[in-house]
């Protein structure tokens, strides 16, 4: 989920896969565990491993992590993500959350947007294939969840709107987008825009057996000093009743998601909604009901998210924060933040999943807790003190491959010895 921005926002300031899925054993599925005298299959025992979910995040965005650069041939594409697709068999994982949406483009054939310029290097010209399609055919012939994830409002990473594809929805509607950061978004204030951004992405559900809908964090942006998203004019349209804008802002937001999350169930019902927003809802010292945190971001009153108000109400299926620090940070602690949000979900039907900072491992610029490659097991050690959490997400996939200092080896030997089933 990210532009670069995204996920590197801090706080205060080996296998081939078998050929029929059928006969890998997986959770939910009674298997023959081994022999604690002699290591060997106990067939006589039969055992019920939990289901959790354990994704990879695969971002295509500025060729994050696929494709490796623009222009590459169909083929070349699709051995790429094919790659991918049995990385996460290598590594144990079940889900892969591939980017499907970056830009206010696609990457299907869709009758909204243009195709993304990170396939062809050009906005809206025909890559010759249907990365979605086939990311979903051979992600299920694997045995792999695939959830199609959408940036709903970002349309692109710079502000020339010329640069866009002459169809651009954007182009041909100059009104609902504006600059802001070096960048051009949707206005989320506009009826027309929440119905188009629906519209747009719930054709990839009618179209494809997509497992869920994955949505990161961006709403509205992240602030940028000495900049305004300068809605002002649609806020006098249309915010009459509400105590002040970001009131009215967070109720553009909670329209959205309440109102695709309606849509979805409508078209598909097992089709689930899961979001990924950044780590911190607000700081205790904001709130009561927040953290105990001094995050410089506070998704509830910096995007304009309430993505606590999501879980509590039950309008999506997954929440999957972003808890991109370690344990012990005294900003925002990992572990304080694990049990906060533990709480949050206890007593709904909401998933918790917890989005992990893979890319830190071994990144010099981190922490030191970040060079030792076993900070991310002790994540998913501390997480099995809770009930509520259900699973792991590690950004991103090019970091699942390269695996720096080898911390998701440690993480694949300590906890993922054999395939599980995502929850359902």
């Amino acid at each position: 989920m990210r532009q670069m921005a995204r996920r590197s926002f801090v706080a205060g300031a080996a296998g081939v896969v078998a050929g029929v899925v059928s006969t890998v054993t997986l959770a939910g599925d009674a298997f023959a565990g081994p022999s604690r005298r002699t290591g060997a299959p106990e067939h006589s025992r039969r055992h019920v491993v939990r289901r959790e979910l354990r994704g990879m995040w695969v971002a295509t965005v500025a060729n994050l992590d696929w494709p490796s650069a623009p222009g590459l041939s169909a083929a070349a594409q699709k051995a790429e993500l094919i790659a991918y697709l049995d990385e996460a068999v290598d590594r144990r994982l079940n889900t892969v959350v591939l980017q499907v949406r970056p830009t206010a483009d696609a990457l299907w054939p869709s009758p909204y947007e243009p195709w993304a310029q990170y396939l062809t290097g050009v906005q809206g010209k025909d890559p010759g294939w249907d990365p979605l399609g086939t990311a979903v055919r051979e992600a299920h012939r694997r045995g792999l969840e695939l959830h199609a994830w959408f940036n709903p409002y970002r349309v692109a990473n710079h502000t020339d709107p010329s640069r866009l594809a002459a169809t651009h929805p954007a182009r041909l509607h100059p009104d609902w987008v504006l600059p802001y950061g070096g960048k051009l978004y949707y206005n989320p204030g506009i009826p027309e825009v929440r119905s188009f951004v629906q519209d747009a992405m719930l054709d990839a559900v009618r179209r494809y057996d997509i497992d869920a809908v994955h949505w990161d964090d961006y709403f509205y942006p992240y602030p940028v000093a000495g900049q305004v998203f300068d809605d002002d004019a649609t806020y006098r349209k249309y915010g009459a009743g509400f105590p002040d804008k970001a009131a009215w802002r967070r109720d553009n937001t909670d329209r959205l998601v309440r109102e695709t999350a309606e849509r979805i169930k409508k078209i598909k019902k097992n089709v689930q909604f899961g979001i990924s927003p950044f780590g911190v809802w607000r700081n205790a010292s904001t709130d009561p009901l927040g953290s105990d945190t001094k995050a410089g971001v506070q998704t509830y009153d910096d995007l304009y998210a309430d993505t606590r108000g999501w879980i509590r109400k039950g309008w999506i299926d997954y929440i999957c924060p972003q808890i991109y620090w370690n344990i012990g940070f005294a900003a925002a602690d990992y572990a304080k933040l694990l049990s906060w949000w533990s709480e949050v979900v206890r007593g709904t039907e909401v998933d918790l999943f917890v989005g992990e900072a893979l890319y830190k491992a071994g990144d010099p610029a981190q922490p030191a807790a970040w060079q030792d490659p076993a900070e991310l097991s002790r994540h998913i050690d501390l997480a099995a003190r809770y009930d509520q959490v259900r699973g792991h997400v590690y950004f991103s996939g090019k970091d699942v491959v390269r695996d720096r200092i080898g911390a998701m080896d440690r993480v694949v030997g300590d906890h993922y010895r054999s395939r599980v089933r995502p929850p359902r």
